[in-house]
């Protein structure tokens, strides 16, 4: 277990932003190539899948940890706080791949299952979808899944919980940006021009009614606007202003109505005041959803890994791209609670390395409960 920690701190002190995990894949490659796994490389630019097979039944499954890291600072103390600027594994996926990696080593080892398991290193979660480039890759056809799972740290649970649920576990995940513009002028003159950052904040505003005043109050949905940018002085109006954010849903009629919505008030509050506005909406990740049979299965491979479990009771509003994985495959995406850690995408958050022997034996015991040789 000392060596896999020193490995997972190791990735934490060397992190690498989507599509960009060179090193990241070529250590999994190195690793799994010494356990004596069938290793693949370049799949979806940078990911990485190790194919682990005993017995003589056709059935698979996919087990799948992440890679990549974010585009933030490091404001950790430990000593192996991110060596990179501005590149930091604020969400643990450096932790997934390790566990990932300590399942592969313990099931080459003692391998007590019939049939084959294909480990899934994935490049760029955070918000490059991926999981949808290692499916156009051909994933699938070149390492056949009939079923397919991930694991995610989750702060919220006391530590070492396992939670997952049949249907919706993750949000979908939309991105937006709104440029106003068709103004410009001197401060002091107001009555000569159009206002755009007075029609920006306005909407603003607008766009914040739309959950509580155009959805189904029992239709979970969120609207957060992140970021305005204007202007460059204190005595200009700006000709333009754009502002962005993210709207996260789990159902497709949902989207359609708060996009539509968007683009109506973006329209009609610029036109009050004699601007125009430019919608940009990007649904980059759909919801991620569980199938029930395989979201059971999951449970009762915790249970015979000994480890604390339990339905959850609602979904996260959070996205993640293994939800392409289940669009194409059944499957589940859980969470292995980490108690108490900063928030995941905090910039002093870290891994907890006691955890990587939880997941380790959750990987283990799906195994088991899929391929066991008493299925």
């Amino acid at each position: 277990m000392a060596a896999l920690v020193a490995l997972r701190r190791d990735l934490h002190q060397h992190p690498e932003l989507g599509y960009q995990e060179h090193r990241t894949s070529g250590l999994v490659a190195e690793f799994l190539t010494r356990l004596g796994l069938e290793v693949h490389q370049g799949i979806g630019k940078t990911g990485v899948v190790g194919v682990l097979k005993r017995g003589t039944r056709p059935r698979a499954i996919g087990l799948r940890a992440d890679m990549d890291a974010l585009p933030m600072e490091d404001n950790g103390t430990q000593p192996w706080k991110s060596q990179q600027t501005n590149v930091c594994h604020a969400c643990g996926h450096d932790g997934h791949t390790v566990m990932l990696l300590g399942a592969a080593q313990a099931l080459a080892a003692d391998a007590q299952f019939d049939g084959t398991v294909n480990f899934i290193f994935q490049p760029a979660e955070e918000g490059l979808a991926g999981a949808q480039a290692m499916i156009d890759d051909g994933l699938f056809e070149r390492f056949p899944c009939d079923e397919v799972y991930a694991i995610h740290n989750w702060p919220q649970l006391p530590f070492g919980v396992v939670e997952t649920r049949p249907g919706p576990i993750m949000g979908a995940g939309d991105a937006f940006s709104i440029t106003v513009e068709g103004g410009g002028g001197h401060a002091a003159q107001p009555q000569l021009t159009p206002d755009t950052l007075l029609a920006t904040s306005e909407l603003v505003v607008a766009l914040h009614t739309i959950v509580s005043r155009d959805i189904d109050p029992c239709d979970p949905a969120v609207l957060t606007v992140t970021r305005i940018n204007g202007g460059f002085s204190h005595n200009m109006i700006p000709s333009q202003a754009t502002l962005s954010g993210t709207v996260r849903s789990f159902d497709s009629a949902v989207q359609d109505r708060i996009e539509q919505r968007m683009r109506e008030l973006a329209q009609h509050v610029t036109a009050a005041h004699g601007l125009t506005a430019r919608v940009q909406y990007d649904r980059y990740y759909p919801a991620t959803i569980n199938s029930a049979e395989q979201a059971a299965t999951a449970l009762r491979a915790a249970a015979r890994a000994g480890l604390a479990h339990g339905e959850a009771r609602k979904p996260a509003l959070t996205s993640e791209d293994f939800s392409f994985m289940l669009q194409a495959k059944p499957g589940a995406y859980l969470w292995l609670g980490s108690a108490d850690s900063r928030p995941l995408h905090h910039s002093e958050y870290d891994f907890n390395d006691a955890l990587i022997p939880f997941g380790i034996r959750w990987y283990c015991a799906l195994v088991q409960e899929t391929l066991g040789s008493e299925i």
